[in-house]
């Protein structure tokens, strides 16, 4: 009994004294946000056909169909031009600053804001992908996913230095972000803006906005360190369990995919695979799909390879060997299909997902790598910058290094 007790004990005390996965919640952020500013940025130009109001799926049904499911949209607040631009430009802007992890947790949710809103105005103009992006942009509002990699780690280490060495820190940005979305936020409630649709979303930004408002009168206020010790783990434990859901998602995914895929007659064959190789519109490389399909023991083996991975995916999360090499696996057949198919944005929402179990070790590695990387190339820079060296044409006249003048 008291083995058990100190068993549970120490799991809680795991669950509630950090944030886990701190490489892992990073690579997730970067990932879905990357996702979804390469989609916005490729579909600039149809935006209007998309998503605008003047597009094939029009306002007005959009708003028919709203109003039978509920779901947030804020291109629903008005149908003139100008407002869809705007959210465009915004959903544009909050990918860009979550992918650098400036202030992640408000641009968290201004990018799951901007997510739901496209997505939702036009339900039928995405694939697989966007529904991965659109529950994992949820996810990520309650993860502390600015932990490492991100401009907000790099402010927080300068503001350590700067207190260590006597310095008063203030910042002036959040405080005035914070007024801003919340004149913005009550506005939108009054207004009504919020009535008919399903309350999570106005429930996930009422909460954020007051939790912080609560951390930094907690972090200016507080006389002692109890108040800031109970917030820090409020948030480690939303943290925790949003990124168990989404391992639990990505399992979900795959476990659902290969057990349906085995009750299919062309799953059971082995002749799956041959078909959307040949259908025109996934086919963007036709001699590539066809070499592909020449072999009818490649395509037998690709066919029972990708149910088998898929089903067996999550039950290897018990080995870790056997689990990385079933994720360097799926991450190269969602590469793969983003180039045979024709399904880049698909492919990297899964990849993105399946970061999220990545090992530790390997994702440091490939951290300290892109910073030696990154100062080779500032090093480079560096020196092509510098002016050159030019010898003096009378040997005998000092140069300005040794000139005692």
């Amino acid at each position: 009994m008291n083995r058990f007790a100190l068993s549970v004990s120490a799991g809680i005390a795991r669950v509630t004294e950090a944030a886990l996965g701190p490489y892992q919640s990073a690579v997730i952020r970067i990932g879905f946000s990357l996702t979804w500013l390469l989609f916005l940025l490729r579909e600039f130009p149809h935006r209007q056909e998309l998503y605008g109001p003047d597009g094939p799926w029009s306002w007005d049904l959009a708003q028919q169909l709203i109003s039978s499911n509920s779901a947030f949209t804020a291109l629903m607040w008005s149908d003139t031009q100008l407002w869809f631009e705007l959210v465009y430009v915004l959903a544009v802007l909050a990918s860009v600053l979550l992918l650098l992890g400036w202030r992640t947790r408000t641009m968290s949710v201004l990018f799951m804001v901007g997510v739901l809103s496209l997505q939702n105005r036009s339900v039928f103009m995405g694939d697989g992908g966007d529904n991965v992006l659109h529950l994992m942009s949820i996810y990520l509002v309650f993860t502390r996913c600015g932990q490492v990699w991100s401009l907000d780690a790099r402010r927080t280490r300068l503001a350590v230095e700067a207190r260590a060495r006597g310095e008063r820190v203030v910042d002036r940005v959040g405080p005035a972000l914070w007024a801003v979305l919340g004149f913005a936020l009550v506005a939108v409630t009054a207004g009504g803006r919020f009535d008919g649709v399903d309350p999570t979303v106005p429930v996930v930004l009422w909460l954020v906005w007051v939790g912080q408002a609560a951390w930094w009168i907690v972090g200016r206020r507080a006389r002692t360190e109890q108040p800031r010790i109970l917030l820090d783990v409020v948030a480690n434990i939303a943290h925790n369990g949003a990124l168990l859901v989404v391992m639990a998602e990505a399992c979900m995914i795959y476990a659902t995919a290969g057990w349906y895929k085995i009750q299919g007659t062309r799953w059971q064959d082995g002749t799956a695979v041959y078909y959307p190789l040949h259908l025109d519109y996934f086919s963007p490389w036709p001699a590539l799909a066809d070499l592909l399909s020449a072999s009818g023991t490649m395509v037998m083996l690709v066919t029972y390879g990708t149910v088998i991975v898929q089903v067996a995916f999550p039950f290897t999360l018990f080995n870790r060997r056997v689990k990385n090499v079933l994720l360097a696996v799926m991450m190269t057949e969602h590469a793969v299909i983003a180039v045979v198919l024709g399904l880049p944005f698909f492919s990297l929402a899964m990849i993105a997902a399946d970061a999220v179990f990545l090992p530790t070790p390997f994702l440091r590695r490939l951290g300290d790598w892109a910073l030696r990387a990154r100062g080779r190339v500032l090093t480079r820079t560096t020196r092509t910058e510098l002016p050159e060296q030019r010898a003096p044409e009378n040997p005998a006249e000092p140069t300005p290094a040794n000139s005692t003048a």
